[in-house]
């Protein structure tokens, strides 16, 4: 019977010496379900994929893939795992169609599943015209992903992506989005670590936080988004007038000609024009601001770990 959490940890712990990487880690992630692992450098995010893949072993706690424990049936998950790392993985030498075809030989797939899946693979991530080149002469976002299709060789019902688009341009990186979004729709079960909150905000079914080894947080993203605070009105005076209308308003200055103010309906912001009007005050702009990650992950991050300074 197909488990419900094909990714699972419960009170996974890992150390380095006396550094603490992980600390009692607890992670559900539903199948077919997409979530974003977010932490600040060095918080652990990279250590539990590398648990979760079999490539470390963990101090203590579990890690279930699909049922399977990672420490004591490492064959059985690694059938069922794909990972695309930080760094490329790909053989520069080989042309891409080359690479596909070996991994999918060293998963022991027959020659004709391999060269249909390698082609079918190739197509998915616009890499048809480039298949039979060496890879040394691809792009930074081409071997991008190539590497993901690399991990993807096997059909893995679970896939790991650790920081994919880091190095990406901007057109790059949206490609490779589009791709996410269709293994998850095609119900792969992914665990992402990402250093752009964007990238997460848009993909991620929920988003989890490590800090100092731990879960301090996890949610979909709009429920963390309202743990910041309401929506914020952003009025837009002259340079002289700041000051009065932050004092005014009971607001806080964003920059030299901007207060904002929470509010938490459409009367707010009319109140607050109304009052600025009677005062005298000449609103240039108003803006409203809805708390994005960014804000959430600042607020979860920025409290120092207990003890340490």
């Amino acid at each position: 019977m197909p488990v419900s959490h094909p990714i699972e940890t419960r009170g996974l712990r890992k150390s380095f010496g006396d550094v603490t990487a992980l600390e009692s880690v607890d992670l559900k992630v539903e199948r077919g379900m997409m979530l974003a692992l977010l932490g600040p450098n060095g918080a652990g995010k990279t250590t539990v994929v590398r648990i979760l893949s079999t490539l470390l072993k963990a101090d203590g706690g579990v890690a279930l893939v699909n049922g399977h424990d990672v420490a004591k049936d490492a064959r059985a998950v690694r059938r069922l795992i794909g990972l695309t790392g930080q760094e490329t993985a790909v053989d520069t030498v080989l042309t891409g169609r080359e690479n596909l075809e070996m991994m999918g030989r060293l998963f022991h797939l027959g020659r004709a599943a391999v060269t249909g899946r390698a082609a079918e693979l190739l197509e998915l991530f616009g890499l048809l015209d480039a298949a039979d080149r060496q890879v040394r002469t691809y792009s930074g976002g081409m071997r991008r992903k190539l590497d993901l299709a690399v991990s993807l060789i096997s059909s893995p019902s679970v896939l790991y992506l650790d920081e994919p688009t880091t190095g990406l341009d901007p057109t790059s990186r949206t490609a490779m989005w589009e791709t996410i979004r269709k293994l998850t729709a095609a119900g792969t079960t992914i665990l992402l670590t990402t250093q752009y909150l964007e990238e997460a905000d848009q993909l991620a079914d929920r988003i989890a936080v490590l800090n100092h080894g731990r879960i301090i947080a996890e949610d979909t993203s709009q429920e963390l988004k309202r743990q910041v605070g309401p929506e914020r009105a952003e009025l837009t005076v002259a340079a002289d007038d700041v000051d009065r209308l932050r004092a005014l308003l009971d607001g806080e200055s964003v920059d030299a000609q901007t207060v904002s103010v929470p509010v938490y309906g459409p009367g707010d912001v009319r109140d607050l024009l109304n009052r600025a009007a009677d005062a005298g005050f000449e609103v240039q702009r108003v803006a409203l601001r809805q708390p994005t990650l960014d804000d959430v992950f600042r607020m979860l991050t920025s409290t120092p770990k207990e003890g340490v300074k």
